[in-house]
């Protein structure tokens, strides 16, 4: 498939060029980066050393980090689109 001007697949092309650099900021944002710190930023337990060296930049203890990683995402009970098919399901 080939769009006005472009060759045949430069559409596939760039969308899989659109995903990569996509992958590639996601994996960035995520990665901590600095110097960690000693005390956890949430409860101020002391981190332990193999974990700061594990992960350089880490700012929480692993019980906070994990808590904050299963935290779920509360949701409004009322449709706000109005669609019927939402509505339904």
């Amino acid at each position: 498939m080939a769009g006005g001007w472009s060759r045949d697949g430069a559409v596939g092309e760039q969308i899989e060029a659109s995903i990569a650099e996509e992958l590639e900021r996601m994996r960035a944002r995520r990665a901590p980066v600095g110097e960690s710190a000693r005390d956890c930023a949430e409860c101020g337990e002391e981190i332990p050393e193999k974990r700061r060296m594990a992960l350089p930049g880490v700012k929480l203890c692993v019980d906070c980090a994990a808590e904050r990683d299963g935290r779920a995402v509360q949701r409004s009970g009322f449709n706000r689109r109005g669609s019927k098919d939402s509505q339904l399901k």
